[in-house]
């Protein structure tokens, strides 16, 4: 058997046709069932996120397989072949492995390095065990991808960097603060991004959160989703004296926030730092700001290179990651290559077994005064024989070697072994 993916993800296919191809709800479950029953298809398994749909097989023939596989796309989703199939990629056998590990590790997600596609393959694969549509090769392949992928979280650095600008504010702030749970934290106007940095900072620890925007019914609003405070726009100057980070995103066309008006709040402050993060473009916060004691003041522009920078560190993270990976497939499959020698070697401990058998039932009968301790004495040193002849041709099909096909070919013949009674 060979193991195959096919599938497509957020590089190859638009938002609508992965939505058209997606297995949500029942879809799911009847999915896995139907392409367990699809012709050539032994084992499988079926991940479908908003970024991508996979299907990960243990197959017979992966060309018919492959084929198979894509009408039973066509036919459960309602779609010619046509329509998506240019978007599908096709993965077998080792390159296949290396996907399915990829994907593990987010190597292969839109974030490199985030986190929870490793949860949702997780989930997978357990539905899929649940399903009983698993068999030993897949339950293999899932355990050792879910382990690759902590192997390399665990000796890279790929998910440590913010590579969001909402993630970049949060590790700014840590910067200046180390902990972030008894700070105060304002959201000054209501912008998208800012928003977004507003939930890194309370999802960090930060508990206490106001908010101001020009429309108070709004700034009630968003005050309610972060369990804070609405306050009037006019009045955030004197709530900034009790404030110790501010995202600013209002859409003003000039600044809101001088350095003179900065000055004040920090005399009345006694010069405890201030983080200020001003999202806006064109800005709403004065940048000479940024040089009053105790003042750091960010704009989108500084939060992008933190971004940028972490990305370069991620991408040599990743190359990391790739090496880690490289030799997890190479483990794998070598134990997918030992598999072809099992039913040889059960096929000659069973070859073996009967001529024991047999002999030591015609010694039985030719001496029929034996005692019984007599003969089991001897039926273990004909067993000890025997596990000693079959030893060497054991140990060498399970050896890794490029002459494999070769040397189960040899033993069948010298042995007198039918390869096919025992190919299942």
């Amino acid at each position: 058997m060979k193991v195959l993916v096919i599938g497509l993800n957020h590089k190859t296919a638009n938002v609508e046709l992965r939505e058209r191809l997606a297995f949500n709800g029942p879809k799911l479950e009847d999915g896995i069932f139907s392409l367990r029953n699809v012709p050539e298809v032994r084992e499988v398994a079926l991940l479908s996120t908003c970024n991508r749909v996979e299907i990960y097989a243990c197959v017979g023939n992966a060309n018919l397989a492959a084929d198979n596989i894509k009408d039973f796309l066509s036919s459960f989703h309602s779609l010619l072949r046509t329509d998506f199939e240019n978007s599908l990629y096709l993965h077998t056998g080792p390159d296949a492995v290396r996907h399915v590990f990829r994907v593990a590790s987010s190597l292969d997600s839109m974030i490199v390095g985030e986190p929870q596609i490793l949860g949702q393959l997780k989930d997978v694969f357990d539905f899929a065990l649940s399903k009983k549509t698993t068999g030993v090769l897949l339950n293999k392949l899932m355990k050792k991808a879910i382990s690759t992928a902590k192997r390399v979280r665990t000796e890279t650095r790929i998910a440590e960097n913010a590579v969001s600008v909402g993630f970049a504010a949060v590790e700014l702030a840590k910067k200046i603060f180390t902990d972030l749970s008894g700070k105060a934290f304002m959201l000054l106007g209501a912008g998208e991004m800012a928003e977004l940095a507003a939930r890194h900072l309370v999802n960090n620890g930060v508990q206490e959160v106001l908010v101001a925007n020009r429309t108070y019914e709004r700034g009630c609003e968003l005050a309610k989703e972060f369990n804070g405070k609405a306050v009037k726009f006019e009045d955030f100057l004197q709530e900034l004296v009790h404030t110790d980070i501010i995202i600013c995103s209002t859409g003003a066309p000039s600044y809101v926030l001088s350095k003179d008006q900065m000055q004040k709040v920090m005399k009345e402050r006694k010069h405890r730092p201030v983080f200020l993060i001003d999202i806006s473009v064109p800005r709403n916060i004065d940048p000479l700001i940024n040089k009053i004691d105790n003042v750091y003041l960010y704009d989108v522009d500084d939060l992008q290179e933190v971004v940028d920078s972490n990305m370069l560190e991620r991408k040599k993270e990743a190359e990391k990651a790739e090496r880690i990976i490289d030799e997890e497939v190479e483990k794998f499959n070598k134990w997918i290559s030992s598999l072809d020698s099992v039913p040889t070697i059960v096929a000659l401990r069973q070859k073996a077994e009967e001529i024991k058998g047999e002999e030591f039932e015609k010694f039985r009968n030719k001496f029929p005064g034996i005692d019984e301790p007599t003969l089991k004495a001897i039926e273990y040193m004909a067993t000890a024989v025997m596990n000693k002849l079959i030893h060497p041709p054991t140990a060498a099909l399970k050896e890794d070697t490029e002459d494999r096909d070769e040397l189960i070919a040899m033993i069948k013949k010298l042995y007198g072994i039918n390869g096919d009674d025992n190919e299942e």
